[in-house]
């Protein structure tokens, strides 16, 4: 027994590899999916014919479509985080960092729909369903992944009050959550690219509005934000 134990380790890690890689190959399809044809158009059936392989190993990987689509987005909020932290490190004025950092979640959100698809169909489910349908270890990566990105903006807010540049009450990670969130909103609405108003009384009217157009309101009500004292605690 003790001669066939190393060998025995040898195959059970080979295999895990090779699951691993597999699931790997899976998510890299449905982000390639996502970035060609939508969030909402792809299929599991699409997904699996893109790797080779039948829905059914899909499932072996998955606990279904909510875990593959959840850690699909760790990919694009890695990314995401990544051009926060570029913006956060481009200046040292806090006032600069702020709407480089909410400017470089725009500009993202913008560049990879996708990613706000995925983002929104995630956040409109009660988290007691999320709970039941996506893995322990899909939902920590998950949540590490936003967490990641929300505490750059946290810290920026937080070294705003600390200094005494920013004026609020309140939590600054309730700020930052509430930003997201209103910043996935925001990029909905820059891809509609219609700002509907009221020509007269009863008489609605539509007309269009460039995305630069939203970009410059969410900087601009960031900043407003932290200088107005708007939040409360």
């Amino acid at each position: 027994m003790a001669t066939r134990a190393p060998e025995t380790d040898g195959r059970r890690k080979a295999a895990a590899a090779r699951r691993r890689a597999r699931k790997e190959q899976i998510i890299a399809a449905t982000r390639e999916l996502f970035d060609s044809r939508g969030v909402r158009d792809v299929q599991i059936e699409e997904i699996a014919g893109a790797v080779g392989i039948n829905r059914a190993i899909v499932y072996r990987h998955f606990t279904g479509k909510e875990e593959l689509f959840a850690l699909t987005l760790v990919g694009y909020l890695d990314e995401l985080h990544e051009a926060m932290s570029a913006a956060a490190r481009s200046t040292d004025d806090t006032t600069d960092r702020l709407a480089a950092v909410v400017g470089a979640f725009f500009d993202y959100g913008v560049a990879h729909p996708a990613f706000v698809d995925c983002a929104l169909a995630l956040m409109v489910r009660p988290g007691d369903e999320l709970l039941d349908e996506i893995s322990e270890g899909a939902l920590f990566r998950l949540g590490r992944g936003i967490t990641s990105c929300m505490t750059i903006l946290s810290d920026v807010l937080a070294d705003g009050i600390a200094s005494g540049e920013f004026s609020v009450k309140g939590d600054p990670v309730l700020m930052a959550n509430t930003m997201y969130a209103s910043g996935l909103g925001a990029l909905q609405l820059a891809r509609l690219g219609i700002l509907v108003s009221e020509a007269a009384p009863g008489m609605p009217t539509v007309s269009e509005m460039p995305a630069d157009q939203v970009r410059d309101y969410v900087v601009s009500s960031a900043l407003a934000l932290v200088t107005r004292n708007v939040l409360q605690p």
